[in-house]
């Protein structure tokens, strides 16, 4: 059964508060590199110790693997 990318965006992704969420994440991204711990294609991501994707706290990144990360249970 093929995806419906349009539909996915209109009932989740276009949402007010998904779209902060990824801005977030996007923020602590843009961080982590200019702080020279993440370049981009390392095949890492950034992890939010507290699970809040707005919370870019310096003490609350860490940089993982993208395997490593996305496998932990929140």
């Amino acid at each position: 059964m093929a995806r419906d990318y349009a539909a996915e965006y209109a009932e989740y992704h276009s949402k007010p508060e998904q779209k902060k969420r990824r801005a977030g994440r996007n923020q602590a991204r843009r961080l982590m590199i200019r702080k020279g711990l993440a370049r981009k294609g390392d095949g890492k991501d950034i992890h939010h110790r507290d699970s809040n994707t707005l919370n870019n706290s310096a003490n609350n990144l860490t940089v993982m693997s993208r395997n490593k990360n996305r496998g932990m249970k929140t």
